[in-house]
């Protein structure tokens, strides 16, 4: 049986607190300990603000060594929940996220789109990577959208890739923009959760008509694309992409 087990934890913040406490200073956990105490108590937003951006000086910014076990756990909390490649900032930044009061949801809200305006991309992707465990999820979908605008792949890669925020919260139209712009930006389908479950026919035209734009261009498609175009192309449209796949490949 494992430590988590043995600790009986109950919350995701239990959950990341044990995660941090594992890697970091004794200083640095007192620091952490005594900021949420603060934010917890309704302190000035000012307070978060700052303990937000300062929160990699006292951590660090290693990889969470996290167990096989500290993952089941995760995803037993909540469903879709896989932070494998998360760092201790970023679980640290999410617990004071957490840690704010909740119970007046504008003031909640509010506090965090201002911080998502002024983040620099450190913060953005914890923000980003916290979506699915913050409250008021539909709240966050415009916020999550323009996450997949951004310019830079990290950020973009944080709402898009091991998150069940996108699949679970978007409409169709934002969620083939941002299964395009992955294939766009060189990024993995594969880690796109959702993917098979959330492949729609206007999707399918969109990957086609990407398909024959790449190979206009003597350019090669991702082979991820075929599991989301098979479902709903005809069996024409489908021998013509091969064909020209095979062009580009074998000349």
């Amino acid at each position: 049986m494992s430590a988590v087990t043995n600790l009986k934890l109950t919350s995701i913040n239990e959950l990341l607190t044990y995660w941090v406490t594992r890697q970091v200073s004794l200083e640095a956990l007192t620091w952490l300990d005594e900021i949420r105490k603060q934010i917890s108590s309704g302190a000035d937003a000012k307070v978060f603000f700052s303990s937000f951006s300062k929160v990699p000086r006292y951590v660090g910014k290693n990889q969470l060594q996290l167990t096989t076990q500290d993952l089941k756990t995760a995803s037993t909390m909540r469903i879709g929940w896989f932070p494998s490649h998360w760092s201790v900032d970023q679980a640290a930044r999410t617990l004071l996220v957490l840690t704010l009061p909740q119970i007046d949801s504008d003031k909640y809200l509010y506090i965090l789109e201002q911080v998502f305006k002024a983040a620099d991309v450190g913060e953005l992707v914890a923000l980003y990577q916290a979506l699915p465990l913050l409250p008021y999820p539909e709240k966050f979908q415009k916020r999550a959208a323009e996450g997949i605008r951004s310019n830079m792949t990290a950020v973009f890669n944080a709402v898009a890739l091991r998150n069940p925020y996108p699949a679970e919260q978007f409409d169709n139209l934002a969620w083939n923009q941002m299964v395009l712009k992955a294939l766009f930006v060189g990024s993995p389908l594969h880690l796109i959760q959702g993917l098979d479950v959330r492949a729609n026919r206007e999707l399918s035209r969109m990957l086609i008509d990407y398909a024959h734009e790449r190979y206009s261009a003597n350019r090669l498609v991702s082979p991820e694309i075929w599991r989301l175009v098979e479902k709903f192309a005809d069996a024409e449209m489908i021998e013509d992409l091969r064909r020209k796949e095979a062009e580009k490949i074998y000349g």
